[in-house]
């Protein structure tokens, strides 16, 4: 659920200022909302101190078990950064000497200091390339030698003397031989290596450069609340959102502090950050909403406990293989018990939608893509999903899943509103969207249509008419009645883009068998054969993983962040609530 915040609004005097922020940090439950925009040199200066300290971080290598170096953390930045500033000098050097010596590759190696002792003598060696197909026209006294040859180029030496031209691109003579620039070449690669190996001699040193960086992190978080507070003479003054749960312990603080403190109920205008907090076993979403960076506003719904379970069901028929279900359990087991430290949100993720995946593999009998499994793992299957029409029923448990997805939607906020008469609009998107579940079904798998929905459409859209929008709000917004008809067949689209489940389901298993039959005509008979066919299986059903995964970010999150959350309202406009305090208290 959605916290409930109340509003502050905090005055103390500006000799109190900096004991009043350092003992807003230490309460750390105040999300701070800028009276003016945070500016000022010294904030200047501590964003450039942090990312000058967050830039070593990234480079730094971060071995646990690695010895600290014995420098104090200031130091290693200082060693780091020199090493950043050599490796950046070495690359570039390297890539500018690289792209030297393959432009020079194919005239050879031979002397510089030859060719120009020659020039001194009057006679002059010049160097070209020209497209291989043209014909060059070259004067008698010049000899002309080929020095190498592709498919489009012609690389070549003209010797003689005097002045030599020709319709060609000439190339600049080096200061040094091709052996000479290989030879630097791999000197500087061979420092860059060494530079490489001084990095990490300070991977010890990481967690000590993390925390200096986490103290430069909270000076800018402070500064930021310090020049981001009104002032009105001698008095300076924050505002800022709290949990309703805390209110005492603010008020307990103004006492303490000798603040001034003015708390208010939220009001419709404002806009609090969002905290959620849900049942631990709905805390494994929150994955999903940390990787595509959503959160529902304050105002808006909850949506948490629905994602989790409708995003599971559509993993598992979007990946639909009790296989690759199997396989993802047995890494999120290992992934748990290794990195015991890590977050666990996205290991309890994985072993749910594992499971599920697991189970509807069974159902559909699919096993990595398998198309003879064995007799037991056959009696397991659901009949209606893979015997004769298979395909048309799975269809049409998208539409129908689809369909109650968006049902809920409108239930949802049919209860909201249930002290108004938009209540009865919603009751009408209910009617609306169950009839493009039978239009749907019609058109996609010519079933008939029943009559019936035709006076229930007709009765939906009078509904939606005539309490969608309050009579007061019916001149400010009657856009919404002009694009009513494309609402409704956009109602439409969305029942039939649950078919999506099915395609992409489809597909995998398709890609899974094809690479399956590949190998077993290969054959196992022979080490060569057999180790050509094992290599394809690996390929391909990693591959197949892979997609699967690129399906459920986008099909299986869409479905629930766009379709379901249109329907419901939810645009995910929210910014998530970051109290005031320190990094190492966040991170605990």
């Amino acid at each position: 659920m959605i916290v409930k915040m109340k509003k502050l609004t905090l005055l103390c005097t500006r000799f109190s200022q900096e004991k009043t922020l350092a003992a807003l940090r230490d309460l750390g439950v105040v999300h701070l909302q800028h009276v003016q925009p945070p500016e000022g040199g010294d904030l200047e200066k501590a964003h450039d101190h942090f990312a000058h300290l967050q830039r070593a971080l990234e480079v730094l290598p971060k071995h646990p078990h690695a010895a600290p170096s014995g420098k104090t953390p200031d130091e290693t930045v200082e060693a780091v950064w020199n090493l950043i500033h050599r490796k950046q000098a070495l690359t570039e050097q390297i890539e500018t000497l690289d792209m030297e010596v393959r432009r020079y590759e194919p005239f050879g190696s031979f002397s510089p200091e030859a060719v120009r002792e020659l020039a001194a003598k009057g006679i002059s060696v010049k160097l070209y390339k020209a497209p291989a197909k043209v014909r060059l026209e070259i004067p008698a006294d010049i000899s002309m030698v080929e020095l190498s040859r592709t498919r489009n180029t012609v690389c070549f030496a003209l010797i003689g003397r005097g002045g030599i031209t020709v319709d060609a691109e000439e190339v600049a003579l080096l200061a040094r031989s091709l052996a000479e620039m290989r030879k630097q070449l791999e000197t500087l690669r061979a420092e860059s290596e060494r530079t490489d190996a001084e990095f990490h001699s300070y991977a010890g040193d990481h967690d000590a450069v993390a925390a200096l960086a986490e103290e430069a992190m909270d000076s800018v978080r402070y500064l930021e609340a310090r020049t981001g507070m009104g002032s009105a003479e001698e008095i300076v003054y924050l505002r800022g959102f709290f949990p309703c749960e805390r209110e005492s312990a603010v008020r307990h603080a103004a006492e303490a502090g000798g603040w001034a403190a003015m708390i208010y109920d939220i009001a419709s205008e404002d806009n609090p950050p969002t905290l959620l907090r849900n049942p631990k076993w709905v805390s494994p979403i929150q994955a999903v909403f940390k990787i595509i960076g959503v959160t529902p506003g304050y105002h808006e719904v909850d949506i948490s406990a629905l994602f989790l379970i409708f995003f599971s069901i559509f993993f598992a028929m979007l990946v639909g293989d009790a296989g690759y279900g199997a396989l993802f359990i047995l890494l999120t087991a290992f992934g748990k018990l290794k990195f015991r430290k890590a977050p666990q949100e996205v290991f309890n993720l994985l072993l749910i939608t594992g499971v599920c995946t697991v189970v509807w593999g069974i159902l559909t009998g699919s096993y990595f893509g398998l198309s003879d499994i064995p007799a037991p793992l056959r009696q397991l299957r659901l009949g209606w999903l893979t015997g004769p029409g298979a395909d048309k029923n799975l269809m049409l448990l998208c539409f129908l899943l689809g369909t109650v997805h968006l049902t809920i939607a409108h239930v949802w906020n049919t209860f909201r509103m249930i002290n108004t008469w938009q209540a009865l609009a919603q009751i009408g998107w209910i009617g609306s969207t169950w009839t493009m579940f039978f239009a749907a079904r019609t058109l996609v798998l010519s079933a008939p249509f029943p009559l019936a929905m035709t006076w229930v459409l007709a009765f939906s859209i009078v509904l939606i008419v005539l309490f969608m929008n309050p009579v007061q709000k019916i001149k400010s917004e009657w856009f919404n009645y002009v694009i009513l008809p494309l609402n409704i067949v956009s109602n439409f689209v969305d029942v039939v883009s649950y078919v999506r489940l099915f395609a992409v389901g489809a597909a995998s298993f398709a890609l899974a068998n094809a690479f399956n039959q590949m190998a077993m005509d290969i054959g196992f008979s022979s080490f060569l054969g057999g180790l050509g066919a094992s290599l394809i299986l690996f390929i391909a059903h990693a591959g197949n993983i892979a997609l699967s995964a690129m399906g459920v970010m986008v099909h299986g999150i869409r479905l629930n962040t766009l379709e379901f959350s249109g329907h419901i309202g939810v645009q995910w406009a929210g910014r998530k609530y970051n109290p005031f305090r320190k990094i190492s208290e966040i991170n605990a």
